[in-house]
């Protein structure tokens, strides 16, 4: 006995001994680069309650792990140089050797920022025999996702040789290397990207929150992560759901009764499951790093979420925001890159729309700026081989707004005014001059006159202005240059930056097709939202609209109620179709999608159906009565309706409502004498997987049930207007 009580103290105390080791993350290893300037701070773990000496160029600070382990201490800022040593001493001592102090920034994004010199990269192997830079350190964070925050990573910083940036990302060296030769101190790279990755996986949760485009994913971010509040709440409720069911079963068991299914599991509560959901890169790859000192990021992502248009602003404003946050730095400094052209995204808005938001964002927030490079790609290859100028117009706009060279020319020139003359427009850019680079005349420029369809416009550079006309354009209102995946414009300012995509004048954009099938005063919008990719809110219960005025008209008389629905493709010109009727409700919560929020559920005829489309199916015309299937339910195809013409065995016109309420959704107008669906939206709760279409399936159930249709088209919006007694 006494043996063994020996043996047991002996391991505990081994044990003991190693929990009460200090040990620091990785981010501090040898080889590090800590940034200049900036107060820095170090952390780790030892024993709970045991005191660390942190000592560091002549510094030293101390600080008590707390209850969990955990301790931090912040040292005074330094001066570029080096190399250092930092000891961190408790119960044992670690020593961090070969220091320097100099400029730390992040590289982050998907595939084009993780690209390294083992692809296929323009002039690697030149690059690759001048990359021996001792004074360049790299840090390439390995690809984890998880769905709560880690505390480290498995890296190390390393010495840039050929050897250790092949493997690096190309863009992140190419712009420390312009950094390096420009401020010629020291300079730390910390690569965490991952190919093929969405933005939201790389935001913080606090990122999410405020902003209402993306309160959607802020709910879902608080129900799946264990220390919210939200996700305790719905816990605490499952729990009660589980006790009452064990209390009753148990009861049942003892008198032989039935008994009842357990209670579902709440899929708000399931966990993330992968790489693709939001916050999971952030807490796999780089909350690991965080609150390491760094001068700022460099960000090259969008492809993921091409089909995300003008939204992506918002996604780049939660991304920004969460990591200012996190990092306690609410000026730190982001410069991103402008997707270059491709052939695969040649629809003339999927693109577009996107440099769209990257233009706005960089606008829109303070210490940001970015990289244009429509002319160093190849339309068909997503993964441009040239890196090394996308490196340096980053390291363009580092040096010209964070480091202050204001000598050197960062931005490419942008839109400063637009001047109509008669057939012409004249356009100015904040440039001194412009030119193209193959010196011919400007491309890729484009104006229309009120009927809103663009023309190939013949352009003339003088000094700073192009004047532009088009063949049949008599009274220009608005010009689009490079606006497709496949331009790849000549125009560049005096040092050659080029000019990226932008589109000015009096555009009715996302209107246009609507102002053709309607007077616009006739109607007033209630509701929008993007029907290709529909988000809900509050447990799906409700729709996430991008408009809701419904506040506006509560209380009006509803004189006519309208639809319009418009859809697009990759190729081709979008599909729409306009459709008014009589007033079936004067609830105006009533007339939007038919959410379980909304109790809404109509199956009824509807009179006076006008209907104008584009679509070759539908008939176009006045008609005296059609009908609608409005409801958030299940349903099948038996014709419980009796709507003449309606089948039995194939969802269509009308379908009999089942249970649950929250169920599969339905959302359609059928002019059902011609035995045609005018527009159907179903599935609401499915995202892209949901069922949109105009006119009857082709080759499946008319009303599109379970075509999961939304998925194969790039953008579209529905809109809900009306008519009322004040208008």
């Amino acid at each position: 006995m006494k043996v063994r009580v020996f043996v047991s103290i002996a391991v505990l105390s081994i044990f003991a001994a190693c929990r009460a080791e200090v040990k620091l993350p990785s981010i501090f290893s040898d080889n590090m680069v800590f940034q200049q300037g900036m107060k820095l701070p170090v952390w780790g773990t030892a024993a709970p309650g045991e005191k660390v000496k942190v000592s560091f160029n002549g510094q030293e600070a101390e600080a008590t792990a707390d209850a969990t382990g955990k301790w931090m201490v912040e040292l005074s800022p330094v001066n570029a140089g080096g190399p250092f040593e930092m000891t961190v001493s408790a119960s044992n001592t670690v020593t961090v050797r070969n220091i320097l102090a100099g400029e730390v920034w992040l590289c982050s994004g998907q595939s084009n920022m993780e690209r390294s010199f083992n692809h296929d990269i323009q002039d690697k192997e030149k690059h690759l025999a001048n990359a021996n830079h001792p004074k360049i350190r790299l840090f390439h964070v390995p690809r984890k996702w998880s769905s709560v925050p880690l505390n480290d990573v498995d890296a190390s910083w390393k010495e840039c040789t050929k050897e250790t940036v092949e493997s690096f990302s190309v863009v992140g060296y190419f712009f420390g290397l312009e950094l390096y030769n420009e401020l010629k101190v020291p300079i730390g790279l910390i690569n965490a990207s991952w190919g093929g990755t969405r933005i939201e996986p790389w935001t913080p949760e606090i990122g999410f929150k405020g902003i209402p485009a993306l309160q959607t994913i802020w709910e879902q971010v608080q129900y799946k992560t264990p220390t919210t509040a939200m996700h305790k709440q719905k816990a605490n409720v499952m729990y009660e759901q589980y006790r009452k069911w064990l209390e009753d079963t148990r009861k049942r068991m003892d008198t032989d009764e039935p008994l009842d299914a357990p209670p579902p599991y709440p899929a708000e509560l399931v966990p993330f499951s992968s790489q693709g959901h939001p916050t999971t890169l952030y807490n796999g790859m780089l909350n690991p790093l965080v609150p390491f000192a760094i001068r700022g990021a460099i960000w090259y992502q969008g492809e993921a979420n091409i089909r995300d248009g003008v939204l992506y602003y918002d996604k780049l404003k939660a991304l920004l925001g969460g990591w200012r946050a996190v990092w306690k730095n609410p000026e730190l400094p982001f410069y991103l890159v402008q997707l270059a052209p491709y052939g695969r995204y040649s629809s003339d808005s999927l693109l577009p729309k996107l440099w769209q938001a990257q233009a706005k964002f960089v606008e829109n927030t303070p210490h940001t700026g970015m990289a244009v490079i429509n002319d160093v790609g190849n339309v068909n290859d997503i993964h441009p081989a040239n890196k090394y100028d996308v490196g340096k117009r980053l390291a363009l706009q580092a040096l010209n707004k964070t480091y202050g060279m204001k000598e050197l020319t960062a931005d490419s020139p942008t839109l400063k005014s637009m001047e109509k003359n008669g057939r012409k427009l004249l356009l100015t850019f904040d440039t001194k001059a412009l030119k193209t680079r193959d010196n011919k005349a400007p491309d890729w420029f484009e104006i229309c006159g009120p009927s809103g369809v663009f023309v190939k416009a013949d352009a003339l550079i003088t000094n700073n202005t192009v004047t532009l006309v088009a063949e049949g354009i008599e009274e220009p209102l608005a010009v689009r240059f490079a606006w497709s995946g496949m331009a790849e414009p000549n125009l560049t300012g005096e040092t050659g930056l080029p000019v990226g995509a932008f589109i000015a004048g009096d555009y009715p954009d996302g209107d246009r097709l609507l102002k053709n099938v309607l007077e616009k005063d006739k109607y007033k919008l209630v509701y929008a939202f993007n029907p290709v990719n529909p988000q809900m809110t509050n447990g799906y219960k409700d729709m996430k609209y991008s408009t809701d005025d419904s506040v506006k008209f509560a209380g009006r008389k509803i004189k006519r109620i309208a639809y319009f629905m418009e859809l697009e493709k990759k190729d081709g010109d979008p599909q729409y179709v306009f459709v008014s009727m009589a007033p079936f409700t004067q609830d105006i919560g009533k007339i939007g999608v038919p959410t379980y929020g909304t109790q809404t559920n109509f199956q009824q005829k509807v009179n006076d159906l006008r209907v104008v489309s584009n679509v070759p199916s539908v008939r176009n015309g006045t008609f005296d009565e059609g009908n609608i299937e409005f409801w958030p339910n299940n349903y099948a195809p038996p014709n419980a309706a009796n709507v003449p013409g309606a089948s039995d065995k194939t969802f269509d016109f009308g379908d009999r409502v089942n249970s649950p309420v929250l169920g599969y959704g339905s959302m359609q107008v059928h002019n059902y004498k011609e035995k045609q669906t005018i527009f159907a939206f179903n599935s609401f709760k499915s995202g892209r997987n949901a069922d949109a279409g105009i006119g009857n399936q082709p080759g499946g159930n008319p009303d599109w049930t379970h075509s999961k249709s939304a998925s194969k088209y790039v953008d579209g919006k529905l809109l809900v207007l009306i008519q009322t007694d004040e208008q």
